[in-house]
C-alpha cells in the first residue's frame, strides 16, 4: 500500500505518546488508516533507539521495539516546554479529530496543553488518555498520582495472581499485557468517540486505567468472588472450569489441546485409544471431568508422550481443537502466519535488509487494513506536516 486505505482513512490523529502502551493504541488506529501525527521531543521516543538493530542497519533511526509499533506513523518534533512549540502544537490540534497521551496526571495541564485547554479551540477533539490508575476527570482513584508501569498493571490487576503453577508460584504474563490492552481499549474507546463526533460534533475526554484494563481482562475472577467467595488462584496451564483445556508434552515439545464439550470429549477418547473413558461416570460430562482432572490429564499424557507434536497434531488437527506451542521460529515457517500477512516487512530508512514485524490482526473486506508506511526518522515530516496546517 503507498497509503491508508482503512476505514479510518481521512482522521488526523495526534499522538504525543511514548513507550509501549500509547504508540501501541496509535498503531492501531494507523494501521485502520488513520493519519496519526507521532509529536516526539528533541531527544525522541524514550524507545526510538533501545534496540535491537540489524548487522546491516548502518543508520540506526530506531531499533526494532520502536519499529514494531511505530509503522504507518509520521514524525514531527515540538519541544512542548518552549512557547513557540506549544503553540505550533494548538495550531495541529486545530485540524485534528483525535489526540493520544500517556503522560502522568497533570503533566499536560502545566505544559499549557491539557484537555480543556483544547477543547478550547477544538470543541470536537476526541482527547485520549492512558494512565496507570486513570484520571481524576472520570473518577479520582486515591492512587491517581502514582507511576505504573505494565509488570504493576498486571500485579495489581489480578493477571499475576492467576498465572503461574498449580502449587501457587506466581508469574507475570510473557507479553506485556498491561501495556497492550488498555492501549487495545483506548483504540476502540477512541474509534467510539470519533463516531460520536462525527453525528454530532462533540468531542470528549477518555481515558483507560492500565489496572482498570487488566481487571477487566481478568473478569472471571470478579464474578467468582462475588458468586461464590472464591479466590481465584493459579492453575498451572489447566483451566479451572474446563477439562481437557491444557497443555500436554510431547517426545519433543507440548501441544494444547482442547476438547472439554461433549463432541470433542468423545471424538478424543477415540483418537488416543481410550474409547471407555468417554462413557466413564468419572469422565461423562465436563463437570466430571473437572472433579477427576488428574485423571483426564493421565490419560491424555500416556498418548501424547508416546509421540512427536507433528504426530500429535495430525492426528486430531481439524477434528479436535488442538496447537503445538511454537516458539518465533516455528511462527516463522508457520504457513498460517504466511497466508494471513501476519509476518509484514518493513523497509529500513538506510536501504538495508528489511524486517519483520507482526502485522495487522484486523482484516476488512471494502476498507483493508495494512501497513503501508516505515517508521519515521526522527523528525522525518516537521516541516511537511507543518506546512499542510499552514504553521510553517
Amino acid at each position: 500500500m503507498s497509503d491508508g486505505t482503512g476505514p479510518l482513512a481521512g482522521v488526523r490523529v495526534l499522538d504525543l505518546t511514548q513507550a509501549l502502551a500509547g504508540p501501541f493504541c496509535t498503531m492501531l488506529l494507523a494501521d485502520l488508516g488513520a493519519d496519526v501525527v507521532k509529536i516526539e521531543p528533541p531527544a525522541g521516543d524514550m524507545t526510538r533507539f533501545s534496540g535491537p538493530f540489524t548487522r546491516e542497519d548502518t543508520e540506526h533511526a530506531y531499533g526494532g521495539y520502536f519499529a514494531s509499533i511505530n509503522r504507518n506513523k509520521r514524525s514531527v518534533v515540538l519541544d512542548l516546554k518552549e512557547p513557540r512549540d506549544r503553540d505550533l502544537l494548538l495550531g495541529l490540534v486545530d485540524g485534528a479529530d483525535a489526540l493520544v497521551e500517556n503522560a502522568r496526571v497533570g503533566v499536560m495541564d502545566r505544559l499549557g496543553v491539557g484537555y480543556e485547554v483544547l477543547r478550547a479551540r477544538n470543541p470536537r477533539l476526541v482527547y485520549g488518555a492512558i494512565r496507570g490508575f486513570g484520571d481524576p476527570r472520570t473518577g479520582a482513584s486515591p492512587l491517581v498520582d502514582w507511576p505504573a508501569y505494565d509488570v504493576v498493571a498486571q500485579a495489581m490487576g489480578g493477571l499475576v495472581g492467576i498465572t503461574g503453577t498449580e502449587d501457587g508460584a506466581t508469574f507475570r504474563c510473557g507479553p506485556s499485557a498491561g501495556d497492550i490492552y488498555p492501549a487495545t481499549l483506548m483504540a476502540l474507546g477512541i474509534a467510539a468517540a470519533l463516531h460520536h463526533a462525527l453525528r454530532t460534533g462533540e468531542g470528549q475526554f477518555l481515558d483507560v486505567a492500565m489496572y482498570d484494563a487488566i481487571l477487566l481482562l481478568c473478569e472471571a475472577i470478579v464474578y467468582r468472588y462475588s458468586y461464590t467467595g472464591e479466590v481465584s488462584r493459579p492453575t498451572g496451564n489447566g483451566h479451572p472450569a474446563l477439562t481437557p483445556f491444557d497443555i500436554f508434552p510431547t517426545a519433543d515439545g507440548a501441544c494444547a489441546i482442547a476438547a472439554p464439550t461433549e463432541r470433542h470429549w468423545p471424538a478424543l477418547c477415540e483418537a488416543i485409544g481410550r474409547p471407555e473413558l468417554a462413557t466413564d461416570p468419572r469422565c461423562l460430562t465436563n463437570r466430571e471431568r473437572v472433579a477427576n482432572a488428574p485423571l483426564v490429564r493421565e490419560a491424555i499424557t500416556a498418548w501424547t508422550t508416546s509421540r512427536t507434536t507433528a504426530s500429535v497434531v495430525a492426528a486430531l488437527g481439524g477434528n479436535i481443537p488442538i496447537g503445538p506451542v511454537q516458539t518465533s521460529a516455528d511462527i516463522f515457517g508457520d504457513p498460517h502466519a504466511r497466508a494471513r500477512d501476519m509476518l509484514a516487512e518493513l523497509e529500513q530508512p538506510d536501504g538495508s535488509r528489511p524486517v519483520v514485524v507482526a502485522g495487522p490482526p484486523i482484516k476488512l473486506t471494502a476498507t483493508p487494513s495494512g501497513i503501508y508506511r516505515r517508521p519515521p526518522r526522527l523528525g522525518e515530516h516537521t516541516v511537511e506536516i507543518l506546512a499542510e496546517a499552514g504553521l510553517a
